[in-house]
């Protein structure tokens, strides 16, 4: 079974579906964090195309999800926080709208759920990657409400970085992700929109929670 929650960067998804999976005790898969793993390697090829297929092909990407965090792996060795750093977020968008590593990343997904209930996060999962999903919602809160957020987790975890610079890497990063050719970030006609401007984190959590223990039950 998947669940699954679509939105724009910083509209809290993330964060949501972890502590769903946590009060409900089923899977967390993070999309994005596989995007980003993707977008690491782009880096290190300089941002050259066959020399990053290539690389990425021969790679092995691994993940878990253990004490409400999603952790990642790339041919083993733990890029759970360098996959978060301003550099990736800056290019991740970029690497998302290729077709190619859009399929290479949704096969992945789609093996992984087949097994246990999972509930995933991401852009495009209920109209492109999981169209028959059991259940979906889309996330979604104003501009400065999502910068605040994202300017809150990247100063916890120590990273050097102004609001006005990430509320326009927010900005940016709607008009690439609603207006890319491959899969846009758009609402599933029979997801559940939540706006989450207005509401607590624990009144989110709560909302999805219900939705999916009736459908378990």
């Amino acid at each position: 079974m998947i669940v699954v929650i679509d939105g724009p960067a910083g509209s809290g998804k993330s964060s949501t579906a972890r502590a769903v999976a946590g009060k409900l005790q089923i899977q967390f898969l993070d999309s994005g964090a596989l995007y980003r793993v993707a977008t690491l390697v782009y880096l290190d090829t300089e941002k050259d195309y066959h020399a990053f297929f290539e690389k990425f092909n021969k790679s092995k990407i691994s993940f878990h999800f253990k004490n409400e965090r999603f952790h990642v792996y790339l041919n083993d060795e733990d890029v759970t926080d360098a996959i978060r750093e301003m550099e990736v977020s800056e290019h991740v968008s970029e690497v998302a709208s290729n077709p190619k590593i859009r399929r290479e990343v949704n096969d992945l997904m789609r093996e992984v759920v087949k097994h246990d209930i999972y509930i995933a996060d991401g852009r495009d999962l209920g109209t492109a990657v999981f169209p028959d999903a059991e259940l979906k919602f889309f996330m979604n809160a104003d501009l400065d409400t999502r910068a605040q957020r994202r300017y809150r987790e990247l100063k916890q975890e120590g990273q050097d970085v102004s609001l006005e610079e990430i509320k326009e890497n927010l900005a940016q990063r709607d008009e690439m992700d609603s207006n890319r050719a491959a899969d846009p970030l758009k609402k599933a006609e029979d997801a559940i929109e939540i706006d989450t401007s207005a509401c607590s984190f624990e009144e989110q959590v709560s909302i999805i929670c219900e939705k999916i223990s009736k459908r378990i039950n």
